[in-house]
């Protein structure tokens, strides 16, 4: 198996490119804020064909690439139904202005083909088997993509704003609910295996077995402690 991945942009987001092996179809996973280039850079290097774009949300720092990368492949873009809206109007997902000088470097607006994401929906592209979990809190629309374990590769986890290296994504923006989020972390991460590696929207790549270990607010509702309201969410990224 083939992952690509590298942080885009003025958010330092991560994006994926996922192909059974160089020289095969490809998933891209969230070309965010300034990701067009290092998308074609790793097709080129690598000898990818994309098929799709799948988003884990649709904030800017997600999407901002979408329309391009779609566009330069004839590709369509897959996302959650609630967090739709975010493509065409990006500053209403944050109730304020995010900039109008970053906003003349945003596209923004649908690529030609989109399609709607649904929880436990089995994604088949590229050769890759993508499980999908709606997995709100962060925004209302959040999922994560889980591909199975194949032979002696662990199962990996695109996490996008649900789970970081240490912590989880923030809630105090529209649509965010600290709540939620920790019942989407009890309902979609802790069945998962230790040994699945862990690729998030932000930050390094971790493990569900370190995560329940060290992470604190992952701990915390492992252990059932309340609805982790004395320890509020950090404000990381968008």
């Amino acid at each position: 198996m083939l992952i690509a991945g590298f942080p885009a942009g003025a958010w330092g987001t991560n994006c994926y490119l996922v192909a059974p092996a160089a020289g095969e179809e490809c998933v891209i996973i969230d070309p965010g804020h300034q990701a067009a280039q290092g998308v074609a850079e790793a097709v080129a290097k690598h000898r990818l064909k994309p098929v799709a774009v799948v988003l884990t949300h649709g904030h800017i720092d997600h999407v901002a690439s979408v329309v391009p990368v779609c566009g330069a492949h004839d590709v369509p873009a897959w996302i959650h139904p609630s967090d739709r809206y975010m493509m065409s109007d990006p500053e209403k997902a944050f109730g304020r202005s995010i900039g109008m000088p970053l906003m003349g470097e945003l596209t923004v607006g649908e690529p030609d083909d989109v399609k709607e994401l649904a929880d436990g929906a089995e994604l088949k592209l590229a050769g890759l088997d993508l499980t999908v979990a709606h997995a709100p809190g962060h925004t209302k629309g959040s999922v994560t993509f889980r591909m199975p374990e194949q032979a002696d590769v662990p199962s990996v986890f695109f996490a996008g704003d649900l789970l970081f290296a240490g912590s989880i994504g923030r809630t105090d923006l529209p649509g965010g609910d600290h709540a939620e989020i920790l019942e989407s972390l009890a309902r979609v991460v802790l069945p998962l295996d230790d040994s699945t590696v862990v690729l998030s929207g932000h930050g390094p790549q971790t493990s569900i077995g370190r995560e329940r270990a060290t992470n604190p607010y992952l701990r915390e509702v492992a252990a059932g402690l309340g609805d982790g309201a004395q320890r509020p969410a950090p404000r990381r990224g968008m």
